[in-house]
């Protein structure tokens, strides 16, 4: 729901509390007509129908369209009571039944059910003029933005010069066209005339006889000056010009215009287009004001109860009724006026309105007025003149002068980079046909990396995480086989005994070898200890040439080669198991680059074909914390202990109407309608202090709106 429909609601309530038609105020409008029906005349019960049909419903955000609220003032016939004359006829005819009580009963209800019916299509017509001011508002701002941007930027300057040029010229072309038309139009007019002066004279030659020079006068008056006119019936005569003339007259509007010009060409076109910029943006600001004050003196001085007496005129009833009847006043005013303006001072544009509502002839001040049949009828007339008549012509004025004086339509901003466009697409298309097969290879191994890509690169990845975590063997990390350090450590234990086995004096010390030593010596080879062949080494190394004949220092030489190879495996196999205790860890780092490339494309061909249906979240909260920053720039401008003006008031509107916009969607349903009781309580603030202890409240109390 919208400020507007908020607004809506509360005055339809106030209208039913207010008009004293139900007998109980909890009474719903179903159960009156019902027992309506079964009393009263089935004019009452159609009348009660439509105004079923225009009340406003709370819980919906749907307002009445200009079509419906029209059928339903037509429907319900109170257009259709021409003049008063027939009212009187009406009271003629009814003065023979005062006695009759029960029609007295109805005559009154009937009544009182027609000014209902007016409230509540009053209050339709209401929301219908408010937003329409809203609308044509928040547009303004983005015109005025344009103009500022051109105002503050020398290249945004010179660019929109480029963009305007042919505009110019044109119109620098249909002005000469228009003046060299108009002189030829004189040059032709002359010709005719002495041909005419000259076949007078003849004539008078002839006839001795020359008529009166009144008579030529009217003769000479009766030539069109008409352009279309002249290029049908005089052209033919003209192009008997000479060529040597007809550019004589060209250039002689050329060297006028360019008199007349003289200023312009004083200015070089930056300046002249920033100048047009300024003059237009100027024109906006003041539209801005006008409208802002229009929506503001609508809500301040709309449906305003107080200001008639009622202990004078009627009481509560010539209250609301009299509310009523200045409210469509004021909307047929400002409808008039608000667009075609020309007042220079805000304050004289609110004189004027509130001078022609107290000042207009149609609004009633006598209370008895309002019981008559012709009250009724105009209120409804007025109210279909300002549907069918002063809301279309509002809006094609406004339009009119946005077209006029907003930011050029795209065809001006954009037809440099569209006639490149065109006249470079016979190059493009040729170097797309010469270079096709190329292209389609690129698109094929474009779309190969890709699928290779998933397939590798996540696919792969997950499917082994899976594995991992199912503990399947097949997928274990591995550098060096399972059983390769076993059997490498077996064969370094076999060398070492045999070696014992030959060399027992150098194993042992002793000429044989026990069971209980060879065992000693496998025990010690498990760990690392190869004795026996170091003791031969050493011994070999003193007599290396002799060690090496007989073959013991080769023979040790080849142990030791063995026992370094199973160091390095019993090293690598440490390695291979911790690899295998992080083997999770490892799966997922391989899968983390393919995730991030996917989600990084996916974000951007969701942002390239999402559409723009409405911004992200940040872009929200970023515009709303600039919306907070003009609702506290309007409030601050005004002076401590003085109310707000017009203008004030309906840009503040303005502004908590977009600010609700842009929250629907980002605070959770209980918080969201806090959100919106403050928004209210902002939008229809009336003192600085409490404006600005809302603001307050509404930046501390709402995070989520500006985050």
């Amino acid at each position: 729901m919208s400020l507007v429909t908020d607004s809506l609601a509360a005055l339809d309530s106030r209208i039913d509390s207010a008009s004293k038609v139900y007998e109980d105020e909890e009474q719903s409008l179903q159960t009156f007509t019902a027992a309506v029906n079964a009393q009263y005349s089935p004019r009452i019960v159609e009348l009660l129908r439509i105004v079923k049909a225009l009340s406003h419903s709370p819980t919906s955000d749907q307002r009445l369209q200009p079509e419906s609220i029209e059928r339903l003032i037509l429907l319900s016939g109170l257009t259709e009571r021409a003049n008063p004359a027939a009212s009187e006829a009406e009271e003629d005819g009814g003065e023979g039944d005062e006695e009759d009580p029960q029609l007295l009963a109805a005559a009154q209800l009937e009544n009182d059910v027609e000014w209902l019916l007016l409230g509540k299509a009053t209050v339709q017509t209401y929301g219908l003029v408010m937003q329409t001011f809203l609308d044509q508002i928040i547009p303004l701002n983005d015109d005025i933005w344009y103009w500022d941007d051109i105002l503050h930027s020398y290249s945004y300057s010179c660019l929109y010069t480029v963009q305007s040029s042919p505009l110019r010229m044109w119109a620098w072309t249909s002005d000469i066209y228009h003046d060299s038309a108009l002189r030829l139009q004189r040059l032709s007019q002359r010709m005719i005339w002495d041909n005419t002066t000259q076949h007078g004279r003849n004539q008078e030659a002839d006839t001795e006889g020359q008529a009166p020079p009144d008579e030529e006068a009217d003769n000479a008056t009766t030539i069109s000056f008409d352009t279309h006119t002249w290029i049908r019936t005089s052209l033919p005569r003209t192009l008997s010009i000479p060529w040597r003339r007809f550019y004589s007259i060209v250039r002689e509007s050329i060297a006028e215009r360019a008199i007349k010009d003289l200023r312009r060409r004083v200015m070089s076109p930056v300046d002249l287009s920033r100048s047009e910029a300024r003059r237009k943006r100027d024109h906006l600001q003041r539209v801005k004001a006008t409208t802002a004050t229009g929506l503001g003196m609508l809500m301040s001085e709309g449906f305003d109860w107080s200001t008639t007496n009622p202990a004078t005129q009627g009481g509560d009833l010539l209250g609301w009724r009299g509310a009523l009847d200045r409210t469509v006043s004021l909307m047929d005013t400002l409808l008039q006026n608000v667009a075609t303006s020309a007042d220079p001072q805000i304050s004289e544009f609110e004189n004027r309105v509130i001078t022609s509502v107290q000042e207009d002839p149609e609004v009633t001040v006598n209370h008895e007025e309002f019981y008559t049949a012709e009250k009724t009828s105009f209120l409804a007339r007025r109210l279909l003149t300002i549907l069918q008549q002063r809301i279309p012509s509002h809006v094609t004025e406004f339009s009119a002068l946005r077209n006029e004086h907003g930011r050029p339509s795209k065809l001006v901003r954009y037809w440099l980079p569209g006639i490149t466009l065109i006249a470079s697409s016979s190059t493009i298309l040729r170097i797309l046909f010469r270079r096709q097969d190329e292209i389609i290879n690129w698109m094929r191994e474009l779309g190969k990396t890709t699928r290779d890509f998933y397939l590798n690169w996540v696919v792969e990845p997950v499917r082994k995480i899976i594995a991992t975590i199912r503990h399947d063997t097949t997928s274990e990390i591995a550098i060096m086989s399972r059983d390769s350090l076993k059997a490498d450590r077996e064969s370094l234990e076999r060398m070492v005994v045999d070696f014992a086995l030959d060399k027992p004096d150098i194993a042992v010390g002793a000429s044989s070898i026990t069971e209980k030593q060879i065992a000693d010596i496998r025990a010690k080879v498990r760990e690392g200890d190869v004795t026996p062949i170091l003791k031969a080494y050493e011994k070999d190394l003193r007599q290396p040439f002799v060690g090496a004949i007989r073959g013991d220092l080769v023979r040790a030489l080849l142990v030791q080669i063995q026992k370094t190879k199973v160091d390095l495996e019993v090293a690598i196999s440490g390695i291979d198991a911790l690899l295998k205790s992080q083997e999770l860890v490892f799966g997922f780092l391989g899968l983390t680059p393919g995730v991030l490339v996917s989600l990084a494309v996916f974000r951007y061909l969701a942002t390239i074909f999402g559409g723009r249906e409405g911004l992200r979240r940040s872009q929200k909260a970023r515009r709303s914390v600039r919306v907070l920053r003009k609702i506290h720039r309007i409030l601050s401008e005004v002076g401590k202990g003085q109310p707000l003006s017009y203008q004030e008031s309906g840009l503040l509107f303005c502004e908590v109407h977009v600010l609700r916009n842009l929250s629907q969607g980002v605070l959770p349903s209980d918080i969201g309608r806090e959100f919106v009781e403050d928004l209210g309580d902002l939008a229809n603030v009336r003192s600085v202090e409490t404006g600005e202890k809302i603001v307050e409240r509404v930046r501390w109390a709402y995070p989520e709106v500006w985050k």
